[in-house]
């Protein structure tokens, strides 16, 4: 695909309410962005991806989507947008946006012109309706999972949501139609009108300048009681965009949230996103202070000081994705805005060196939280703002938090009251702020800014050289495009193993790591880059 500059590419996610504000409201928004581009310039990524910013009532924190075509007043304007797009590709940066095409808020102008309708549209229904009780849905009702919902009215009857009940499903066409009349088949007149958004959506932001796009539940168009089913069938929706994005922006970027269904057509996106909800992440980092994944078993991550973890599940993902398509980029988030941090619960800023190394070196496409480069914490027990709480098992405001930059009120994120803040800052007087770490020798953002111009100036350590794994165990090592060894040891315990490509290999960065012959051996909680002879 023409968007190869993914490949060796860094991104930072910004999640917009919590990274810097500008007019003292207590929320963050996109001048506050240009105000900290520098910040982000200076650790070394390449673009920055922006959780939703469209105008929304923020149920599910602007996942709810009332008009894709105007940037939320309380972020600014869209003029904002494209000076904050401009702004930053002036420093090398390029802007990626996230896109909710599943469903919409239910004050999108869409659903309240078919709410307040006396049935179908004859241009076809933009949502998905049906006039009697449903006798049967799917197995699970929670967030995420489809579920109908009685019509608040006046339209009589039942709407499908796709996450929270404020979210109804758009209506992209039914895997089987014939046996329930109000199911639309996929080249029905209302699926094709979404198709046919979609491609406006895209194509608005792309023509301001945006360079490509983050789908959320991309593969939740098309509808059927097995999902398994209807997420291979939306793949071909996607194929189809695909296709028009290559003659219209062919240097637009499109990634989805996980990975994409193997259908054995050619693939649609840029590669896959292995989030921290998902198992293979999970199984390195999730030490479960942020609570419980309830979608898989939990075990003790390999980044943790016990050393009780194991890499064979992200191995395991690893070689799956390798022997599928050895060309197939990975993005790997640090963490993300769906479940906790990097640094949570008892893991400190000595155990973030080796994991950043992993991050960075491994030969994914990293993907940078924000806050994570100066090691904020995931803070339990946070209000349950703008739908944070989705599931109880855990609360994804705890890594939501503002950004810390200074030792100032409100950490420097905003001048309201902190009464009025998106959430609450971090009340630790400790706290980490770039203020305090910016030019201090060994500070996590130090590290971070070492780390990242190390990658940028070693074509091995990016996207395009081979791994190849020496040791699975504490320590990990695995040899980069076959000149650079990369070792870490997460644990509190000293380790060693007997690595034939140790010999002679001379260390470029990283601390606690030794060489004598074939054998590597690394202090508790080290990590290391070697140039091998």
């Amino acid at each position: 695909m023409a968007a190869e500059w993914l490949r060796d590419a860094v991104l930072y996610e910004v999640y917009p309410q919590s990274f810097a504000d500008s007019d003292g409201d207590g929320v963050g928004d996109l001048r506050g962005v240009i105000d900290r581009l520098d910040h982000i310039a200076s650790l070394g990524v390449d673009a920055i991806w922006f959780n939703p910013c469209f105008a929304s009532p923020f149920v599910d924190a602007g996942y709810d989507v009332a008009d894709y075509l105007r940037i939320a007043p309380r972020y600014g304007t869209n003029d904002d947008m494209v000076e904050l797009v401009e702004k930053a590709r002036e420093r090398g940066i390029r802007v990626i946006l996230d896109l909710v095409v599943g469903h919409t808020s239910t004050e999108h102008e869409w659903f309240q012109a078919e709410l307040h309708a006396d049935g179908p549209s004859p241009e076809g229904d933009r949502y998905v309706w049906r006039d009697e009780a449903p006798p049967r849905g799917w197995e699970q009702d929670t967030p995420g999972i489809p579920a109908w919902v009685p019509s608040p009215g006046p339209r009589k009857g039942w709407y499908l949501k796709n996450f929270y009940d404020a979210q109804p499903a758009l209506n992209f066409g039914w895997l089987h139609s014939a046996d329930e009349p109000w199911r639309d088949p996929v080249d029905a007149p209302g699926p094709l009108r979404n198709r046919r958004a979609l491609r406006d959506i895209m194509d608005f932001w792309l023509s301001r300048g945006v360079a490509g796009f983050r789908v959320d539940m991309a593969f939740s168009l098309v509808k059927d009681y097995d999902t398994e089913r209807s997420q291979a069938a939306s793949t071909e929706i996607w194929r189809e965009i695909r296709a028009w994005l290559d003659e219209a922006h062919p240097d637009a970027v499109l990634i989805p949230e996980g990975s994409e269904p193997r259908t054995g057509e050619p693939l649609a996106f840029d590669g896959d996103f292995s989030l921290v909800i998902f198992e293979a992440h999970a199984s390195l980092f999730d030490n479960h202070y942020a609570g419980r994944l309830p979608w898989h078993e939990p075990r003790e991550p390999y980044f943790d000081a016990e050393g009780r973890g194991s890499t064979a599940t992200w191995l395991q993902a690893w070689r799956e994705a390798r022997e599928a398509d050895p060309d197939r980029m990975v993005l790997l988030a640090s963490a993300d805005h769906d479940y906790d941090r990097l640094r949570c619960g008892p893991r400190g800023p000595e155990q973030l060196g080796a994991a950043f190394t992993f991050l960075f070196t491994w030969g994914t496409v990293p993907c940078l939280y924000y806050g994570d480069e100066i090691g904020m914490r995931y803070l339990p027990d946070m209000p349950d703002v703008e739908g944070a709480i989705c599931n109880p098992a855990y609360n994804r405001a705890g890594c939501r938090t503002p950004m810390q930059w200074d030792d100032g009120p409100n950490a420097g994120f905003s001048t309201a009251d902190a009464s009025a803040l998106y959430l609450p800052v971090d009340p630790d007087p400790d706290r980490p702020t770039v203020a305090a770490q910016d030019g201090v020798p060994g500070s996590t953002l130090t590290l971070v800014r070492e780390l990242l111009a190390l990658r940028r100036a070693t074509p091995a350590l990016q996207g395009h050289a081979s791994t190849r794994v020496v040791a699975d165990g504490y320590p990990f090592a695995w040899v980069r495009g076959d000149s650079h060894l990369v070792v870490v040891n997460p644990r509190r315990e000293a380790g060693s193993a007997e690595v034939a490509e140790a010999a002679g290999a001379g260390l470029l960065w990283g601390q606690g790591v030794s060489v004598d012959g074939a054998r590597l051996a690394v202090d508790g909680f080290g990590y290391g880059v070697l140039r091998l002879s």
